[in-house]
């Protein structure tokens, strides 16, 4: 009954997860090529919470869900167009930094708290590094932008705010963890 029990909690977790990433899509500020939002910040949470596989699933089923037309990526655009453009290597790189995430977190939390300067490692490492090695050729490709002129405008900008994203995620989950320390073990 507790794996039973356990799945239902996670699957509502990552539906839970679905709904912040959409809603954090819809907080931006509009820049060119891509506009800050708190999606990366919700899929960092989704890998550290969830796991794993479930952090990854989740991120999937918003990929879907955005690919199907939903309005749920910045701004309220949804759907292949949208996807396939200059910033879809962004979002499709989520599903694969929350796995990311998920994985270093479960490594590094076996048997124990985890740090703080883990879940910011793996954070950054996920949630910054990953998409934006994954987002970055796939923007120049779609773009023909000069290299240097994609590095300032699409990584640069955006770096002191996915900085701070990792660090209140790290923040977050670490409150969540001692308020519900179950939290941790049921990945």
């Amino acid at each position: 009954m507790k794996s039973r029990a356990s799945s239902l909690r996670n699957m509502i977790l990552a539906a839970l997860f679905v709904a912040l990433v959409a809603v954090g899509g819809q907080i931006s500020i509009p820049l060119t090529p891509a506009p800050i939002t708190l999606q990366t910040l919700f899929l960092m949470l989704a890998g550290s919470i969830l796991g794993a596989r479930w952090g990854a699933a989740s991120l999937l089923v918003f990929v879907a869900l955005a690919a199907a037309g939903a309005p749920v990526l910045s701004g309220g655009k949804g759907g292949l167009a949208v996807l396939l453009g200059p910033t879809g290597g962004y979002v499709f790189s989520w599903p694969v930094a929350a796995f990311l995430i998920g994985w270093m977190v479960e490594k590094w939390g076996k048997g124990g708290q985890i740090k703080a300067w883990q879940l910011t490692v793996a954070h950054i490492v996920g949630g910054i590094i990953l998409v934006h090695a994954i987002g970055f050729p796939w923007l120049l490709a779609a773009t023909h932008m000069p290299l240097h002129e994609a590095f300032m405008g699409a990584f640069l900008i955006f770096l002191p705010g996915d900085l701070a994203k990792a660090f209140v995620a790290t923040a977050v989950v670490k409150a969540l963890y001692k308020a519900m320390p179950t939290l941790q073990m049921q990945k």
